[in-house]
C-alpha cells in the first residue's frame, strides 16, 4: 500500500525565497499548460498531446525572454505541474463519459498567486535525498531543516513541498508500505455515527462528539472581526488572515489527531468494522451543516478504510437507505420514521430501545449479511409476521382479481 507520511519543514529565508520562486514557475507552466489547450480548442484544432504541450510551455518557453526565467528552478517541478494538469484533464474527460464513478468533475483552473495554498513536486529523478543530519536536500533549494516524527518505512518515490495558508512548510513523503496484518480478533462492531455522540458503537459505547469548531468558535469570532476592521490590501490584513487561518488550521489538526486515534483503537480491537454510508455533501446544505463540517464524517470513515486495508482487517459500508433508525434489533419490526427528539422507543415486542445503540446494532447485522462471515452463515435479525389488517384477504379481493382475469381475456 501507498501511504503519505506528512512533516514539518522550517526553510531559512532564503530557502523559503527560493521556494516562492518554484511556486511561481510550476504554477505559470500550468496556467500555460491549460491555455494553450482552451486556445487550440477555441480554434477547432485538436487536442494537444502531453508530450507537445511539454515541448512548448516548458522546453521551448525556456528559449524566450518571456519565460527564461524557468530555467532558475529545477525541470521536475515543471514536468510536476504539467502532470497535475494532464491528470486533470484526464480526470474531467472520465466523468464526463462515465467512466469515472461519483460526483461530476470540473473541467480544470487556472491556479492564482493569491492562493493560500501552494505546491511543487520532486519525484525519485530530481534526486532528493534524505541526509543523515536529519536535513533534507532538494535540487536548487538547498537542505531544509525537516522535524523528524518517526522514520520512513522505506525510500521514498516523491516529496511534495506544502506551503500551507498559516505559512506553514510540510514535505509529503509518498511511501511503498508492506505493514504485517494485526493479530486476528472475534470481535465486530458497527457504528452508528451522529451530532450528539459522534459515534455510537453497537457494543453500546457512545464517543461524545468533540466540537472542535465550536469550542474554538469564540476565538475565530474575535479574529474574523480583527480581519474585518482591516483595510483591503493592507500588510495590516494580510497579518490578520494569516492568523485566522493559524486559528483553523489548530482546529482541524487536533479533530485530525482524534480522529486518527479513535480510528487507530477501533481497528485494532475489531475483525471488522461496518458503517453506515451517509450522504454528506446533502447534510452540509441543511441547517445543521456547520455541526456535520465540524464532526468531519467523511475523513473519519476515510481513515477505517484504509486503516482496515493496512492491517487487514474488513471494512464495509452499508446502503444508506438502509432504516437502521426504524427498526427493532430485536424482533426486526419496521416501526416507521421518527423525528430527531425521540432518543428512545419501545416496541410492540416489549424490547425498549436507544435510538442510536439500536441502529449501531443494525447497522452492524445488516454488514454481516451483506458480508458474510469466516463460517458463511448470514445474520440479519429475524422475519417479522405479518400485521393481520396486511395478511388477511380483503372481501372483494377474490372479485375483483376475477374481474381483472375477465378484462385480460376479453
Amino acid at each position: 500500500m501507498r501511504l503519505r507520511y506528512n512533516f514539518r519543514v522550517y526553510p531559512t529565508p532564503g530557502q523559503q525565497q527560493a521556494l516562492a520562486r518554484a511556486f511561481g514557475c510550476a504554477r505559470v507552466v500550468f496556467n500555460d499548460g491549460l491555455r494553450a489547450r482552451q486556445t487550440a480548442r477555441d480554434n477547432g484544432l485538436p487536442y494537444v498531446p502531453d508530450a507537445e504541450l511539454s515541448r512548448q510551455v516548458i522546453t521551448a518557453a525556456k528559449a524566450t525572454p518571456q519565460r527564461a526565467w524557468l530555467g532558475e528552478v529545477s525541470s521536475v517541478v515543471l514536468q510536476q505541474a504539467l502532470a497535475d494538469l494532464n491528470v486533470a484533464y484526464r480526470n474531467f474527460f472520465a466523468s464526463i463519459t462515465g467512466k469515472r464513478k461519483g460526483r461530476r468533475v470540473a473541467p480544470p483552473r487556472f491556479r492564482s498567486r493569491k492562493d493560500n495554498r501552494q505546491t511543487i513536486r520532486f519525484t525519485r529523478n530530481s534526486r532528493f535525498v534524505a541526509l543523515d543530519n536529519g536535513r533534507l536536500r532538494l535540487p536548487k533549494i538547498g537542505d531544509v531543516e525537516v522535524r523528524w516524527s518517526r522514520q520512513l518505512p522505506s525510500d521514498p518515490s516523491s516529496v511534495t513541498i506544502i506551503r500551507d495558508a498559516a505559512g506553514r512548510y510540510f514535505a509529503s513523503f509518498v511511501v511503498q508500505t508492506t505493514d504485517e496484518p494485526l493479530p486476528e480478533t472475534d470481535s465486530e462492531v458497527g457504528i452508528d455515527l451522529g451530532l450528539t455522540h459522534f459515534a455510537v458503537l453497537s457494543d453500546g459505547t457512545k464517543v461524545a462528539a468533540p466540537k472542535f469548531l465550536r469550542r474554538a468558535a469564540r476565538k475565530l469570532r474575535r479574529l474574523q472581526q480583527d480581519l474585518a476592521r482591516k483595510q483591503r490590501g493592507s500588510n495590516n490584513r494580510k497579518k490578520a488572515v494569516v492568523k485566522v487561518a493559524r486559528a483553523h488550521a489548530k482546529v482541524a489538526d487536533t479533530r485530525r489527531d482524534w480522529q486518527h486515534k479513535l480510528s487507530t483503537a477501533i481497528i485494532r480491537d475489531n475483525q471488522a468494522v461496518y458503517v453506515e454510508d451517509l450522504c454528506v455533501a446533502g447534510l452540509g446544505r441543511t441547517r445543521l451543516a456547520k455541526s456535520v463540517h465540524d464532526a468531519g464524517w467523511a475523513s473519519f470513515v476515510g481513515m477505517l478504510e484504509y486503516k482496515a486495508a493496512r492491517y487487514g482487517r474488513t471494512f464495509a459500508k452499508i446502503d444508506r437507505f438502509t432504516p437502521t433508525s426504524q427498526t427493532c434489533s430485536a424482533c426486526g419490526r419496521l416501526d416507521g420514521p421518527k423525528p430527531l427528539n425521540v432518543r428512545s422507543w419501545t416496541c410492540p415486542c416489549g424490547t425498549e430501545h436507544d435510538r442510536d445503540v439500536n441502529a449501531a446494532i443494525n447497522v452492524l447485522a445488516q454488514g454481516r449479511w451483506d458480508n458474510s462471515n469466516d463460517r458463511g452463515a448470514h445474520v440479519r435479525p429475524a422475519l417479522v409476521p405479518a400485521a393481520r389488517r396486511e395478511a388477511v384477504i380483503h372481501p372483494g379481493a377474490a372479485r375483483s382479481a376475477r374481474s381483472a382475469e375477465r378484462i385480460s381475456v376479453l
